[in-house]
């Protein structure tokens, strides 16, 4: 009698996966089993990274801003407080591209940020 195999099913399978782990190093994208651990993996630092990326750029942007406040003289914290304390609702990654490429606006901003300091 013949053996029954799984053709079609199992093989379009293995070719979608081949498919995305397309640019795995050595046996990561030729080996079935080793692609299927692979590719779990990878998804996982994927998901995790999105929300890392964030993190980071969150960070530094407040970099950037409190070294364009320090060469104004005033610390990142006490800008921020004087821009509350103004109602000036821009957000950090606003304030970091200010900083760069407008510096002119940004030692306007870093002067309201100033004048609206709570006395200390």
């Amino acid at each position: 009698m013949t053996r029954a195999r799984s053709g079609k099913t199992v093989l379009r399978r293995r070719k979608r996966l081949r498919r995305l782990t397309k640019g795995f190093r050595l046996s990561r994208h030729h080996l079935h089993r080793q692609a299927v651990v692979t590719l779990i993996r990878a998804r996982v630092y994927a998901f995790r990274d999105r929300r890392v990326r964030k993190r980071e750029f969150r960070r530094l942007w407040i970099v950037r801003i409190n070294a364009a406040c320090r060469m104004r003289g005033l610390r990142y914290g006490q800008f921020i407080a004087g821009l509350i304390a103004a109602q000036v609702e821009l957000n950090r990654k606003t304030l970091a591209n200010l900083a760069v490429h407008d510096p002119d606006t940004f030692t306007k901003l870093v002067e309201l940020a100033k004048a609206n300091l709570p006395a200390a």
